[in-house]
């Protein structure tokens, strides 16, 4: 029977798995997104718009599970850079759409080859981080609820 204090110990805590394993994740990108002239958020924003292009600022929070004040500075700087453009829809105001560049656009190409390095870091099978993925997912959604 497990002593009630060692669920405090640090290595017991789920949160802090969590913490260190983002923190080792973030750490292996930083090199492989700096030849890109990215940061991660900045690479989780042009995920988004190379698989679909044209999406509204709320959209990419959205799907980022961010609010999308903190998105805009980041959306900011992708637009200094030339990647992408930020633009008002003109049936609504409101609503700013995002767009790549022809700029942007060739940047996924670079790309390409960063999901594949990250998984050969990670040691791991194909079908082991799929699961792995899909239980963190489930995680998120159970916490979000």
């Amino acid at each position: 029977m497990t002593n009630p204090a060692d669920y405090l110990k640090l290595d017991k805590q789920l949160c802090f798995a969590l913490y260190s394993t983002s923190l080792a994740m973030t750490k292996l990108y930083k090199p492989l997104l700096e030849k890109l002239g990215l940061t991660y958020p900045q690479y989780l924003v042009m995920c988004i718009l190379w698989e679909r292009d044209g999406l509204a600022l709320k959209d990419i929070a959205e799907q980022l599970h961010i609010d999308s004040g903190a998105l805009t500075p980041v959306v900011k700087r992708l637009e200094a850079q030339g990647l992408l453009q930020r633009q008002r829809q003109t049936d609504n105001e409101r609503t700013l759409e995002i767009a790549l560049t022809p700029a942007g656009r060739a940047l996924r190409e670079q790309a390409e080859e960063i999901p594949q390095q990250i998984g050969m870091a990670c040691a791991t099978t194909e079908d082991e981080i799929h699961q792995l993925r899909e239980q963190l997912q489930r995680l998120r959604a159970n916490l979000s609820r």
